[in-house]
């Protein structure tokens, strides 16, 4: 029975879908106020081309049953089928590695999501450039509760900051934000060209990643972090990133180090899954020992 103003629908996928692996990289920490992961399912508050929505999606049994709120409901329900990963070809990945084939039967129901949410994905990736994680985290939380907006339904979560309106904003503002200018200009300029991005959920990843990276101050590290939840694209490699190609390294070869070159070398074989490869060894907690301490977070807004 459904309650006042939600909308609901079942969704039967093919193979085991496990939402809180799947759906992890949607969420910016364990603080984000756009998502929840609970007893109850998780729940996630999105701006669709229809209008704010909140999904909830839980297990009941086999299947997995959506439920939506607000105005742009319908679009969150035809879509969230895609958003869990139930598009995801999991099926046709039969790695001969040893490791990650133990890997892949202990993790049987992680997925590659699509969220269809280009600026969603975009926006916090931007934020994660050259940072610590703690301090994407805060900048992301801070833009969402001082521009975002409550989000419909009972979850009370927020949606994120609508992009016309961060596109308006001076650069100094993001300062409040822990976000200096380059990343603020380049937060700026993404979501001035919103109505240009966001279409780039339909054309093939190639496509996208290209012009994504023809964006001033969106490289291949921001791009394939995009493609990984936004379009779905189980090969991305975040390229760039400070700590995967050690652990891939490591995982892999046994070697303490990496680099770029390195990674991509030994996830050539895994070519069209090597987003899931990634993943899975990431799950796995597979890395070398640190060499140094964490780098201690910057305060923007003191400078």
């Amino acid at each position: 029975m459904t309650r006042a103003g939600e909308e609901r629908r079942r969704i039967v996928p093919s193979q085991p879908i496990d939402l809180p692996l799947t759906l992890g990289p949607l969420r910016r920490g364990r603080g984000d106020p756009t998502m929840r992961f609970a007893v109850d399912g998780v729940w996630r508050a999105t701006r669709t081309p229809d209008g704010a929505a909140t999904v909830q999606l839980r297990p009941v049994g086999a299947e997995i049953e959506a439920t939506a709120w607000g105005p742009g409901a319908a679009w969150a329900l035809h879509h969230a089928g895609e958003l869990v990963g139930a598009h995801d070809q999991a099926s046709a990945f039969r790695p001969s590695h040893p490791l990650v084939a133990r890997l892949h039967r202990r993790l049987p129901g992680l997925r590659i999501p699509r969220s269809r949410a280009l600026l969603e994905a975009l926006v916090p990736s931007i934020c994660e450039q050259k940072v610590t994680g703690l301090e994407a985290r805060r900048s992301w939380y801070g833009m969402v509760r001082r521009w975002g907006a409550p989000a419909p339904g009972p979850a009370d979560l927020r949606l994120p900051p609508d992009p016309a309106l961060l596109a308006r904003l001076p650069y100094y503002e993001l300062h409040r934000c822990n976000v200096e200018r380059k990343r603020a200009d380049t937060i700026r300029r993404v979501c001035a060209q919103a109505g240009r991005l966001e279409p780039l959920v339909q054309a093939p990843v190639e496509v996208a990643t290209n012009r994504l990276t023809s964006v001033a101050g969106v490289g291949p590290w921001t791009a394939a972090e995009v493609g990984l939840v936004a379009l779905g694209d189980p090969d991305a490699v975040s390229v760039g990133d400070y700590h995967l190609p050690h652990q891939v390294c490591f995982a892999l070869a046994g070697e303490p180090r990496g680099s770029d070159q390195r990674m991509l070398e030994l996830l050539a074989p895994f070519a069209g899954h090597r987003a899931r490869v990634c993943r899975l060894l990431v799950l796995a907690g597979l890395g070398p020992p640190r060499r140094a301490p964490r780098s201690a977070p910057r305060r923007i807004a003191r400078m």
